[in-house]
């Protein structure tokens, strides 16, 4: 199976959040794009941030950062928030 550069994994991540399974050099807004098309948020904003470091945190903690894929280790997963 061939996977696009940005996969919607899991629609929701508890509150707010969703997780996405991408490739090294994936720009937020890529990211963002798929997010809104494929699993609108409901929210009057729409998915708006990609958790890249510690300080894209407002709520929760070290757990929301990204890490490698377990099955496809090259590629990466983030969590999007609204």
């Amino acid at each position: 199976m061939e996977l696009k550069r940005v996969e919607v994994t899991r629609v929701w991540c508890g509150f707010c959040s969703m997780q996405v399974c991408v490739i090294p050099g994936a720009t937020d807004e890529e990211i963002l794009e798929v997010c809104n098309s494929e699993n609108p948020s409901g929210t009057s904003g729409g998915w708006s941030k990609v958790i890249r470091k510690m300080e894209d945190v407002v709520w929760g903690s070290e757990s929301m950062l990204p890490d490698h894929c377990e099955e496809y280790p090259e590629r990466i997963h983030y969590l999007v928030v609204c």
